[in-house]
């Protein structure tokens, strides 16, 4: 950290009187957002460092605020300086999902609670879950996602460049397939709903105890997407017998909801979410030099034949089998 950014935070600390705070660093992630645990007089709390232009945290702001009002299980905003990318949060614990299921915790009894609290979201009226300033998940953005793979994972794996004719191809069919993802109806999307970012909290019960961390990103779409993202996780496994139960258990919340329409946008949503990731990991490695994520790459993958097996997306199918045959597929870290 630069002594720049250090005293710029040493103000803002001591503007909202919590310079005498112990700081120790709490995590980073695939963004350039740092997180350090503040100890106090005035009690535990969180401070998000976002450095601008690469971060901006009036989204994340925004959005907390209004889950928080909605009676969701999010950080309370304690202290912002938006110029500054700092925000001052309150610290819900250390029971993330991961900490739990790796210490034993009860797998079906965090993700019902999970599913639960996307139920409570996608009930509410559309008007009412998505905020103000939230942008849909339109096309533009769709495709700049999926066309990380072509120009990151490539270069990963050494393959050469793809043709025009190819490239082409490839917008052409993604043109087709994502509207089928929006036969179920739209809500807020959190965008990054998966184990790394949701929390046991302590002394809560019921919607406030399943804490969320994780949704600057968020935006308009489908809501097949989270529920996907949390039960296709490319950082585990999970048994095919609680992920059949955990779609059952939403979908018994949602009786309108057509079982066909909701595997399709599922199907659909999971495969641009899939290639987005595959593509991701593969900047996170030759960019940022963050190979770590590589190690999903093959899990990625079975999500992505599980996916292409859906009728609707057989030109897609055959599109990859064509151009990431059985031996691109195969990722060494």
């Amino acid at each position: 950290m630069s002594e720049n950014r250090e005293a710029l935070i040493e103000t803002f600390l001591r503007k909202h009187e919590w310079h005498d705070a112990d700081r120790g660093r709490l995590a980073g992630d695939a963004s350039f957002r740092k997180y350090d645990r503040l100890k106090g007089p005035r009690g535990p709390a969180v401070l998000m460092d976002a450095p601008p232009p690469h971060e901006d945290v009036r989204p994340f702001a925004r959005i907390a605020r209004h889950l928080f009002d909605h009676g969701f299980g999010v950080p309370e905003i304690l202290a912002e300086d938006h110029e500054a990318g700092l925000l001052l949060l309150e610290d819900l614990g250390d029971d993330t999902y991961t900490r739990l299921l790796a210490r034993g915790h009860s797998e079906h009894e965090l993700y019902a609670l999970a599913v639960d609290a996307l139920i409570a979201l996608h009930r509410l009226p559309a008007r009412d879950a998505i905020p103000e300033g939230v942008s849909l998940y339109g096309h533009a953005r769709l495709l700049e996602e999926v066309s990380r793979i072509n120009s990151w994972y490539r270069q990963l794996v050494k393959a050469a460049p793809l043709s025009a004719y190819a490239e082409r191809a490839f917008g052409e069919i993604w043109a087709k397939i994502l509207p089928r993802g929006w036969k179920v109806p739209s809500s807020l999307v959190l965008f990054d709903f998966h184990i790394d970012n949701l929390m046991l909290i302590p002394g809560r019960e019921g919607l406030k105890s399943c804490g969320i961390l994780d949704f600057q990103d968020a935006v308009s779409g489908p809501i097949t997407y989270d529920l996907m993202s949390l039960l296709e996780d490319a950082r585990r496994d999970i048994d095919p017998a609680l992920v059949s139960e955990m779609k059952d258990r939403y979908l018994a919340a949602f009786p309108t909801i057509r079982r066909e329409d909701f595997d399709l946008s599922w199907a659909v949503m999971a495969a641009q979410r899939h290639v987005r990731v595959i593509g991701t990991f593969a900047r996170l490695k030759l960019r940022d030099n963050k190979p770590h994520y590589l190690v999903h790459m093959d899990r990625l993958w079975r999500y992505m034949d599980a996916c292409l097996a859906h009728p609707a997306l057989k030109d897609l199918k055959e599109w990859f089998d064509t151009h990431y045959p059985a031996d691109l597929r195969v990722v060494s870290e």
